[in-house]
């Protein structure tokens, strides 16, 4: 199973959380600050971070945005407030996914699979021992075998839900999906509420292909609608 790196100052959180993922067979390491936590991540290596946002000694988002400019190993944010901004600053500094506090086993154990699974996306396309050729779309090159995204001939660091949704949108450009549509395809929810999931990532997206954010001819949004890919 994988390798969970949590960072969590409540001790009972904490250890909680840990129970519960090394029950189902992932290997824990827990940090009670952020400091411990971003020293654990080059000594652990793991597959995933789960970050709680209140944390005494620097916010989750600093934690975020630290672990991202370096590396894009995916983040599941952990938090008390389901539906306030902090939801959407942890999601603008880079996270994945979010979780509220409490969360049962199971949906602790769906969140991490369906964002590793983002991590190294498998659509169920060509056989991968087939050389497949990269694609060209104006200026990226989007290798699908190889999970690389380049512009210019410069590799794009894309944390795994931007490279997902950028593979989904790119597999037919032209054609508008809903927020819903992206949600459950790329995310894998099915509430209507997490739409904010799609934003955030189609932001951070847009600031690594776009020339011009403000005016995206890859990321295109279509009013009222939802998202499309081109046409170039």
């Amino acid at each position: 199973m994988s390798r969970v790196l949590l960072i969590e100052d409540d001790r009972a959180v904490r250890e909680g959380v840990t129970l519960t993922l090394r029950r189902r067979g992932h290997e824990v390491e827990a940090a009670p600050t952020g400091e411990a936590g971003l020293a654990a991540l080059e000594t652990f290596r793991p597959d995933l971070v789960l970050l709680d946002l209140m944390l005494p000694d620097k916010s989750g988002f600093e934690v975020c945005r630290r672990i991202r400019a370096t590396q894009q190993i995916p983040i599941i944010m952990l938090t008390a407030r389901g539906d306030d901004i902090d939801v959407v600053l942890g999601l603008e500094a880079g996270a994945d996914d979010y979780i509220v506090k409490p969360a049962r086993g199971e949906v602790l154990e769906a969140r991490i699979r369906a964002v590793l699974r983002r991590a190294a996306p498998s659509d169920g396309g060509p056989d991968p021992a087939v050389t497949q050729p990269a694609e060209i779309h104006g200026d990226l090159t989007v290798d699908r075998a190889g999970l690389l995204v380049s512009k210019n001939g410069q590799d794009l660091a894309l944390a795994p839900s931007e490279m997902k949704l950028l593979l989904y949108l790119s597999a037919t450009p032209g054609r508008v999906f809903s927020r819903q549509q992206l949600l459950e395809h790329v995310w894998e929810h099915s509430y209507h509420g997490d739409a904010r999931l799609v934003d955030a990532c189609v932001m951070r997206l847009r600031t690594k292909v776009e020339d011009s954010s403000r005016s995206p001819k890859y990321i295109q949004t279509v009013r009222g609608f939802g998202y499309r890919f081109g046409p170039l």
